[in-house]
């Protein structure tokens, strides 16, 4: 895939999903911005791309700090919103309502403020891919909040697409992927996760940061998909039909 001439804006970009993707658009020729909520790892994330990425601190809470991002990058040819703090399985007659209202503020409404702020500024031929999650579609006791962001997600990448045409909008819906997201959880049992969560696929295997980035780059090239959730999950899926 040749990228070159094209300016990326990854959200979330720091670590994970989002630092593999903007790893493998800069790799592609593009230039990259990536975007970030905390400062070192902004810094650490720019210390492993090449020089001509740049990045930013944003906190997508606040819609003020995501316009200036798209005003501070002006044009640009595509959008990958990978942002989502850690949701901890729990009934959900134990969340104040409060709390619940705030596990959505990241994962969906950061995603619609930087739609909203970048939409205007995508060249012809441009796209958004947003993030859902394999929770959307089988979700477990106690994910009910995750559920319903991911599920949202996948809503508003539908209805996106047929307002924002001819942008094309897309989402990604990841299985289990091993991301830093994963780090809170200690050793041995997090191997032993990894190994039970592979189970559970069709391919043996659990997700890689670099084979999520490598659909992000899919749907940026082909101009035939839009409103597609596209599932990336070793077949976890169709393996718990």
């Amino acid at each position: 895939m040749d990228l070159s001439g094209q300016r990326i804006v990854v959200i979330g970009g720091s670590s994970g999903m989002g630092l593999a993707t903007a790893r493998a658009a800069a790799a592609a020729g593009a230039a990259v911005t990536i975007a970030s909520s905390n400062q070192g790892r902004l810094e650490a994330a720019l210390a492993q791309l090449p020089d001509a990425c740049d990045g930013t601190v944003v906190n997508t809470r606040n819609e003020a700090e995501v316009a200036a991002l798209f005003d501070r990058v002006g044009e640009l040819d595509h959008v990958v919103y990978t942002a989502g703090d850690t949701v901890r399985p729990q009934p959900l007659a134990d969340v104040p309502l409060e709390a619940a209202r705030e596990l959505l503020e990241v994962r969906f409404w950061g995603a619609v403020a930087a739609v909203k702020h970048a939409a205007g500024r995508i060249r012809s031929g441009g796209s958004i891919v947003l993030t859902s999650g394999t929770v959307a579609v089988r979700p477990a006791p106690g994910t009910a909040l995750a559920a319903g962001a991911a599920a949202a997600m996948e809503g508003l990448t539908r209805g996106l697409a047929a307002e924002l045409a001819p942008i094309r909008v897309n989402a990604v819906r990841p299985g289990a992927v091993r991301t830093p997201l994963w780090d809170a959880v200690p050793e041995p049992q997090r191997t032993a996760l990894f190994g039970a969560l592979a189970g559970r696929t069709l391919t043996k295997s659990i997700g890689e940061a670099g084979q999520i980035a490598a659909a992000h780059l899919y749907l940026m090239e082909n101009r035939f998909v839009t409103g597609t959730v596209l599932t990336v999950d070793g077949g976890a899926l169709l393996a718990g039909a």
